[in-house]
């Protein structure tokens, strides 16, 4: 829609002339509509986003190693070379998208932010510490930022602060859409560690799921995730019409205490919330009270037609 924004205007006066009238409009970006002031027929269109696959739309074709190493995107699974693919998507994506709309003015330090940004992925985001790593100044990161996510490359994820008796962390953690993309953007080499690389597809992963979900779920939910000042983490709170969940992420075959122990803290603020680690093991688990499940299972069963991403 971005390369033919004055078709929204004719689009508009067709809707005013004939009611009945139904269009499907497809694009990348609006960051470009909303920089040149067209017709965004507001209040006439609703707006819906394609996500990667969901697991349990794959059904048995789904498998989370593949899923882990290149990702859910329909391109990339249909691909006979699933990695080239998504070597291209990358560079296309840069020279089509960003270059040639001129969302950005140098677009080698759009590149090696983006690489930058990549350690941030499943992480908390600083700004300036992603500036320092890209030799950017830290205003530029910041409408980077914004950038990657009119593209809808990623996404900020939020703190959830509701009534919480512990002081909360405002900064917002980062997730690129989709873990194959995370995959093809972070460099890897000796001092790059693999586990490191691989809890943060698998958590980014899970992200895009949940992201998923609730966007069949018409966007009814808060995705968001807690922690407080005292370091107590936990990677996703969901709360809304459906429910409050707190959800954990362990690429680990194996669940120690410990491991439940921030799920246990986040259930003292909010005993309201329902409690769940999702882990690379193959048995569902009780762990001092927390359920414990496998993340294939937990991600093939999580459907939007369902109310509860879990029981």
């Amino acid at each position: 829609m971005q390369r033919a924004p004055d078709l929204l205007s004719v689009v508009h006066t067709l809707r005013e002339r004939r009611k009945s009238l139904r269009f499907v409009l497809t694009g990348s970006s609006t960051r470009k509509l909303k920089r040149t002031g067209v017709d965004l027929l507001g209040g006439r269109a609703s707006v819906a986003t394609l996500h990667p696959f969901m697991a349990c739309e794959l059904g048995s074709r789904f498998e989370l190693g593949a899923a882990l190493r290149t990702g859910l995107l329909p391109l990339v699974l249909g691909a006979e070379d699933s990695r080239a693919t998504l070597r291209g998507y990358q560079a296309l994506y840069l020279k089509e998208e960003v270059q040639q709309e001129g969302l950005v003015r140098n677009l080698g330090a759009f590149a090696r932010f983006l690489e930058a940004l990549s350690f941030s992925h499943a992480s908390v985001l600083n700004i300036s510490n992603v500036a320092r790593e890209c030799a950017v100044e830290r205003k530029t990161v910041e409408s980077f930022v914004q950038v990657t996510e009119d593209l809808l490359l990623g996404a900020r994820v939020p703190v959830f602060t509701r009534r919480a008796k512990r002081a909360l962390i405002a900064h917002p953690k980062f997730y690129f859409f989709d873990a194959g993309v995370f995959r093809s953007i972070r460099p890897t080499g000796p001092l790059d560690p693999a586990a490191e690389i691989d809890g943060a597809a698998l958590e980014g992963l899970v992200f895009q799921h949940l992201r998923a979900w609730n966007a069949h779920r018409g966007e009814r939910n808060q995705l968001c995730y807690g922690r407080t000042r005292h370091g107590v983490e936990v990677d996703f709170v969901l709360y809304g019409p459906d429910g409050f969940f707190a959800i954990e992420v362990k690429n680990a075959r194996r669940v120690d205490p410990a491991d439940v122990q921030p799920l246990r803290e986040f259930q003292a603020d909010f005993p309201a919330a329902k409690a769940l680690l999702v882990y690379r093991g193959e048995r569902q688990l009780n762990v001092n009270g927390v359920i414990c499940a496998p993340c294939e299972e937990f991600l093939a069963e999580l459907n939007p037609k369902r109310v509860a991403p879990f029981d």
